[in-house]
């Protein structure tokens, strides 16, 4: 089990609607920090709703309601006090498709640097570097810092995008679906750069492809029609489940 101090964010008790549509029942999940946690389930099961839970994304869709906490550096992110801009800083996001702005690569990466207030330009130049290092992009992308971001291929894109999200430094990183919209290839390298992203950061990613929540993955959570139905250690969640339902759909048998 794990203990209070490595919980990075924590759900309890969580409820979500669109309208009167209920979504999410009664979710309560713990993530550990320097851990991937993989939501996987069928389509429409709830897993990217809970993922955008966690930053507040889903605020911006008229007629959503939450009712329980998520718990993150002790204060419950839907109460009153809470800043969502600061709270989206420490806990990044990237989407299912590539979505560069119609910038330069640079400007792109250095997009949230700049609305956050930093300046000094060689200190924004220095942590454009990093982050697109650490995305394991640089070495494709930095003698076309001055060229849009929209003529990379679908995998550099989107790791020119992960390396936005990674600029602002922040703690968590959701990935919804990160590499769904590409080739083998750039599948596999986005999957090798999540797996080494975890010894700095937290992330959640939601996947409908079991062999990637094997793969990159330390703890699966299976989720239908909204209910969470077993979250466990990955491997033994693929090997052992403790309930067939579970099985039946990292088998193959529905889903």
């Amino acid at each position: 089990m794990s203990t209070q101090k490595d919980i990075k964010i924590s759900v309890k008790n969580l409820d979500f609607f669109y309208g009167k549509d209920q979504a999410l029942f009664n979710i309560s999940i713990d993530f550990v920090a320097n851990n991937v946690t993989a939501l996987i389930g069928p389509s429409g099961c709830g897993k990217s709703t809970l993922l955008r839970t966690l930053n507040r994304m889903n605020d911006i869709i008229p007629g959503t309601r939450v009712k329980g906490d998520v718990i993150f550096d002790n204060e419950n992110i839907y109460g009153p006090k809470i800043d969502v801009v600061k709270l989206r800083r420490r806990i990044g996001m990237v989407f299912q498709r590539p979505n560069p702005f119609p910038k330069t690569i640079f400007n792109d990466v250095a997009y949230g640097l700049k609305i956050n207030g930093m300046k000094n330009r060689t200190e924004i130049r220095d942590r454009v570097e990093h982050s697109l290092k650490s995305a394991a992009v640089w070495d494709e992308v930095q003698t076309r810092l001055n060229q849009s971001a929209l003529g990379l291929s679908g995998g550099q894109q989107q790791r020119v995008c992960i390396a936005r999200a990674l600029a602002i430094e922040p703690e968590i990183i959701l990935m919804d679906e990160p590499a769904s919209a590409l080739d083998p290839i750039a599948t596999q390298k986005i999957e090798e750069l999540i797996v080494e992203l975890k010894q700095k950061y937290t992330i959640i990613i939601v996947t409908h492809n079991m062999q990637q929540a094997a793969r990159v993955s330390d703890t699966t959570a299976f989720f239908y029609i909204g209910k969470l139905i077993e979250t466990g250690q990955t491997d033994i969640m693929f090997t052992r489940p403790k309930l067939k339902q579970t099985e039946d759909y990292i088998t193959g048998r529905f889903g």
